[in-house]
């Protein structure tokens, strides 16, 4: 079984039937050079086989070259949460703006929220409903904290700078699994005084691979065992009708 390079369409291209036992994609930019090669174990090609590879953007290995870049992030999300505390942890979709109903009702919950259980605000100050987390908090007087990430949207953000949080009060990440760690240790408790919940909002794939992933945290009881963490989530206008008969 092999693949032959067949065309390109914008993001993606498309491989199909070849017997080539390997295939190798090399691009360059400046100095820095990435490949992919892809080597079949298959002597012969009985039959017809196709692929579809993604190629969104070059990646820059530079800065995943050693795990102690990854580690170091971690660490530094977990002193913003030592210095701002532990409190309720907002998932949700940083597209739906100002003028999307669940807008509206993302900020009044967290206003909500954060005025019954005076906590922390975390959540990834973002736009979109991670926008209305930040608002809603900061109407209720009460602190916020965010662990940002350098690609909101589909876009990489032009600054790595919230508009209007102190520097102070949030991260930004260039790996998303230092801000997942800093987002479980935000929602972890580890005395009966502290308060915090996990609030899952109106979201695409990045809200549903958070909340999936804390759920299965809180259902292997990696978290929550002895000190329970409510997870809220948020089935606005049936959003995740579906979702909820899938997990339960």
């Amino acid at each position: 079984m092999g693949f032959s390079l067949v065309g390109s369409f914008g993001s993606h291209v498309w491989l199909k039937n070849s017997c080539h036992k390997t295939v190798k994609f090399q691009t360059s930019s400046g100095k820095k050079r990435f490949s992919v090669k892809f080597t079949s174990k298959f002597d012969s090609c009985p039959g017809r086989a196709s692929a579809l590879l993604c190629k969104r953007e070059v990646v820059d290995f530079e800065e995943r070259t050693s795990p102690l870049e990854v580690r170091k992030e971690i660490e530094q999300c977990y002193q913003l949460i030592r210095r701002l505390g532990r409190g309720v942890v907002y998932l949700g979709s940083s597209r739906m703006g100002p003028d999307h109903p669940h807008h509206v009702q993302a900020l009044e919950l967290t206003e909500q929220i954060a005025n019954l259980l005076d906590c922390t605000t975390w959540s990834g100050v973002g736009p979109g409903l991670m926008d209305a987390v930040t608002k809603g908090a900061m109407q209720a007087g009460k602190p916020v904290g965010g662990l940002k990430i350098d690609k909101e949207a589909g876009e990489w953000t032009a600054s790595k700078f919230h508009p209007y949080l102190p520097s102070e009060s949030y991260l930004t990440c260039r790996f998303f699994s230092a801000r997942k760690h800093g987002m479980v240790d935000a929602a972890v408790r580890n005395s009966s005084s502290i308060r915090t919940a996990v609030v899952s909002l109106p979201g695409g794939i990045g809200t549903l691979d958070e909340m999936f992933e804390i759920l299965a945290l809180i259902q292997l009881e990696r978290i929550g065992s002895e000190l329970p963490v409510p997870f809220l989530v948020m089935n606005y206008d049936s959003f995740y009708g579906k979702a909820i008969r899938l997990s339960w």
